[in-house]
């Protein structure tokens, strides 16, 4: 959802009172929350106009929804697919339309990571694997933070490996949370886990870290190790998208987190960003990276990671596309 649609969503929410407000918030899933939350603080006032605007444009869109459909599964399908590809519409359409229910596990998307990596410290690395592939991969780049580095390779290698889950196992990890997963053996295999969700969650940890699970994983298997890179995205990455792409990226980074990101940019990719902004702003950047004293490294990577999620958010959009190191898009 763009920033325009953002702020209709929370103006119309706005209008709706907080009773009614609050049962829209229980349908949707933590991150829209966050972002819905997020925007509605930052309206402090809103011309009448806008909210007329909002609420005409509302009322239209659901009187235009409101015929029946003969097929509800095949109708259930098509908007799924259309609004969120068939990758993640596959497994949703899955969960919805054979009662499959993974709430325990759902339920640690709203809990912070330190919580989370307290709730699985002692779990099998095999069990923590399994369920760090349902949660967010920013989230699980977090928790798996708050383990020793012996943990967290463990686990790092299991999700590289895993290839799916079985129902009866994704019954007992909600066991695990102590929920009782509905539905049941009808299910299909959820596509979970892999190489691609490994090198996700790794690119979100920083460079220290990052070099310490390759290496442990390129003694375990060195092949492996190498399909994971093949499929990382870190910062350098950048010099691979397009300058379209850089443009839109730019549009939502504040000047002062990039000039920390860039402090451990390469020269080459200092210039492309360079490139893609106006004559003025390049000159005012470049005088503000030569004046800027040192940086610490940890500084330097948070905001590099910062950039990392804008940068999935806009390809997660369509406004940047992403090459891997290897043959297949890395989106």
């Amino acid at each position: 959802m763009d920033d325009q649609g953002l702020e209709d969503s929370a103006i119309l929410l706005m209008s709706l009172g907080e009773e009614e407000a609050a049962e829209v918030f229980k349908h949707l899933a933590p991150k829209e929350v966050q972002r819905l939350g997020e925007t509605i603080a930052k309206l402090k006032t809103v011309p009448r106009e806008r909210v007329d605007q909002v609420l005409t444009r509302f009322s239209s869109d659901a009187a235009e929804q409101s015929m029946l459909v003969t097929d509800t599964d095949e109708y259930v399908k098509q908007v799924l697919r259309r609004a969120l590809g068939d990758d993640k519409a596959n497994l949703l359409i899955d969960r919805i339309l054979q009662g499959s229910d993974v709430t325990g596990i759902e339920s640690l998307k709203w809990m912070d990571p330190g919580s989370v990596a307290e709730l699985l410290r002692n779990e099998h690395p095999q069990i923590v694997a399994a369920i760090l592939v349902h949660l967010d991969y920013d989230q699980s780049s977090d928790v798996l933070k708050h383990f020793t580095d012996r943990q967290r390779n463990e686990v790092m290698v299991r999700i590289a490996t895993l290839d799916g889950i079985q129902p009866s196992a994704l019954k007992d990890l909600n066991e695990v949370m102590s929920k009782v997963l509905a539905g049941g053996d009808k299910l299909k295999k959820a596509s979970l886990g892999g190489v691609k969700p490994a090198a996700e969650i790794i690119n979100l940890m920083g460079s220290s870290i990052e070099t310490s699970i390759l290496d442990y994983v390129r003694e375990m298997d060195n092949e492996l190790a190498q399909k994971i890179m093949d499929n990382m995205f870190v910062f350098d990455d950048l010099n691979k998208v397009d300058d379209r792409g850089i443009q839109s990226l730019l549009k939502e980074v504040q000047s002062e987190s990039l000039i920390i990101a860039l402090k451990g940019a390469t020269p080459e990719l200092r210039e492309k960003i360079f490139r893609n902004m106006s004559t003025r702003a390049a000159e005012t950047l470049r005088e503000d990276l030569e004046s800027r004293g040192p940086v610490r490294v940890s500084e330097v990577e948070a905001e590099q990671k910062e950039m990392l999620k804008i940068v999935r958010r806009l390809a997660d959009e369509g406004q940047i596309v992403l090459g891997g190191g290897g043959d297949d898009q890395f989106l």
